[in-house]
């Protein structure tokens, strides 16, 4: 059972390029969410992190780190309506509870909690596009001359993080099939049975890696995987975006604050900035090759004339 966040080798230009092209563009993401606090530009850049994964062939993933993201940020939004009582337009007042006294759910509360959840769902996405299009076997030999050991640890993540999900979904399942008669399974030994067999697993591959000797420091590989003719369309677009929200920001393009009362900008630097992380998108767009000219016939002499 293969999840959705597993890496599938595909021909495309996300997964052509280099990982550092590749880590590059999705970060180019992240950074202008974490930049960011305008709702518009969060929701330019979670769509172009979803058209992204689109265009990459990563739709499943997209589609379960959506369900992760909006959970999360489902979460987070009642969190912050519950705990931040700050805000003039009250939604809902509690009386007096007991421990926690009186609770005041406010408008301002719940769109910073909104913002921050966004925030969270884009991150998510792009780790979900990282996942599914980025091979972590060059991940790992692109790391391992500045850290050998760092660059093991982040390709096990990589691998073990699917693996884990798959056996979550394979013991959900196996609950379900043992009949009406049996007494339901709850979340809790699930989770208390996923969580010993990850550490039985991690045992297992700490010994495999002892045995193959990763620990002596094997002797680094000499071959060099040629480079991408997708990788400077990545760079590119990681560049002129990372560029445009660093200036944006510092041009005040980021207008928007949710205390005491909500205040959006929607001014030309902020419509610019959306218009650029919209169009970053369709970086890993591939447009119809060329189908293969059609062969002309070659002419051929029969008989002093000239047949085709």
């Amino acid at each position: 059972m293969r999840t959705a966040l597993a890496y599938i080798p595909r021909r495309g230009p996300l997964q052509s390029a280099r990982p550092g092209a590749a880590v590059a563009y999705l970060a180019a993401l992240v950074v202008v969410a974490f930049l960011y606090s305008n709702p518009l530009v969060l929701v330019a850049t979670g769509i172009a992190a979803c058209l992204a994964g689109r265009l990459a062939g990563a739709t499943k993933a997209v589609r379960a780190s959506l369900r992760l993201g909006l959970a999360l940020a489902f979460l987070i939004v009642v969190v912050e309506a519950v705990v931040v009582a700050g805000g003039q337009t009250v939604l809902l007042r509690s009386g007096d509870l007991p421990i926690v006294g009186e609770i005041d759910v406010t408008l301002e509360a719940i769109v910073a909690g909104a913002v921050i959840g966004l925030r969270a769902l884009v991150t998510i996405v792009a780790f979900g596009v990282y996942s599914a299009c980025v091979d972590p076997d060059r991940v790992t030999r692109a790391l391992r001359p500045l850290a050998a050991r760092s660059a093991l640890t982040a390709t096990l993540v990589a691998r073990l993080v699917p693996v884990t999900a798959a056996d979550a979904g394979r013991l959900r399942d196996a609950a379900q099939l043992r009949g009406p008669g049996a007494a339901p399974v709850g979340k809790g030994p699930l989770a208390r049975r996923l969580l010993a067999g990850s550490l039985d697993r991690a045992v297992d591959v700490a010994a495999t890696l002892e045995l193959r000797g990763y620990s002596l420091g094997a002797p680094r590989g000499a071959q060099r995987r040629e480079p991408s003719r997708y990788d400077a369309r990545f760079y590119a677009v990681a560049a002129v975006v990372s560029a445009v929200a660093i200036v944006g920001k510092a041009l005040g393009a980021d207008d928007f604050h949710a205390y005491p009362t909500i205040s959006l900008g929607l001014g030309p630097g902020t419509l610019a900035v959306t218009a650029v992380v919209l169009a970053s998108g369709l970086a890993p767009w591939r447009g119809r090759g060329r189908q293969g000219a059609r062969r002309r016939p070659v002419a051929r002499r029969e008989g002093g004339l000239a047949r085709v």
